[in-house]
């Protein structure tokens, strides 16, 4: 998902906008981790509270109820901070501003579907890999699109720099008539419902959730297999001595089970473990 096109790192100007107003306006979740104990080698951040961050506005991943940040990658994040031993708080500010406090070590990591790509690992760590996705296509119940080829000529709906975005222009070049950018997946989706658009790339996740539980909305999911997989990961500042425990914590919850039962519980289907490893 959210392999939104890295944007080029801000002037100290911009970075002091954007961090006021991320700071305006957000809504927080606060989880506390277990009193367990880090392992050794986390370094300064054993014994302090963690700031990640969010942009909760990706259902089913993240997204706001009420004031409550939900979610898959909520679970996941409050397994890995328990299985760490860490406490934290979760505060949603917005997808851009993500990639200005972690960088400027204002937040201790960042989860909210970030695509780990090779752009954006000159600039920032990842965790291993907790969450495989593939994009899709979002269409009307009668129409005609079957695959990505089918998209040349019909107009597109994206959120703006994601890998949704990245397909679409790949299909049918950077063109403004045919491709509509965005600021979050919901409205692209409005887009398509009230037919200012054939189609919605996205990732499989949110354009499945959304058809299944809008059924009077009369959409479809297709798969087009050339679409490539892509790989989520907790994003942390370069050189951060949190990875090694939080890869560690990764893990540990896939191994004992407890990745498969948020897994579950948050998508109804079994998730495949094989393929997470085979990135570790």
């Amino acid at each position: 998902m959210k392999n939104k096109v890295l944007k080029v790192l801000l002037s100290s100007l911009t970075i002091g906008l954007l961090l006021l107003v991320s700071a305006c306006g957000t809504s927080e979740k606060t989880t506390s981790g277990t009193n367990e104990k880090p392992a050794s080698g986390s370094g300064d951040n054993s014994h302090k509270k963690l700031r990640i961050v969010t942009d909760a506005n990706y259902a089913p991943m993240e997204s706001l109820d009420g004031d409550k940040i939900v979610g898959f990658d909520v679970d996941i994040l409050d397994a890995v901070m328990k299985a760490a031993g860490y406490d934290y708080e979760l505060v949603n500010i917005g997808w851009d501003p993500i990639f200005v406090e972690i960088p400027g070590k204002t937040a201790d990591a960042a989860i909210s579907s970030i695509t780990i790509n090779e752009k954006r690992i000159k600039i920032y760590d990842f965790s291993i890999p907790y969450f495989e996705s593939i994009n899709k296509i979002l269409v009307p119940n009668d129409s005609p699109i079957q695959s990505g080829a089918d998209l040349k000529g019909k107009t597109v709906a994206v959120q703006n720099g994601t890998t949704g975005q990245e397909i679409a222009e790949k299909i049918l070049g950077k063109d403004p008539q045919h491709i509509k950018k965005f600021e979050s997946n919901v409205l692209a989706i409005m887009e398509l419902t009230k037919g200012g658009a054939d189609a919605v790339v996205a990732d499989n996740a949110v354009v499945e959730e959304y058809a299944k539980n809008n059924p009077n909305k009369n959409l479809k999911v297709i798969t087009d297999t050339s679409f490539p997989s892509e790989f989520y990961g907790i994003m942390l500042p370069k050189g951060s001595k949190l990875k090694a425990n939080i890869d560690n914590a990764i893990k540990k919850i896939i191994d004992d089970g407890t990745y498969t039962k948020i897994y579950k519980d948050n998508f109804g289907t079994e998730p495949n473990i094989d393929v997470l490893k085979k990135q570790f």
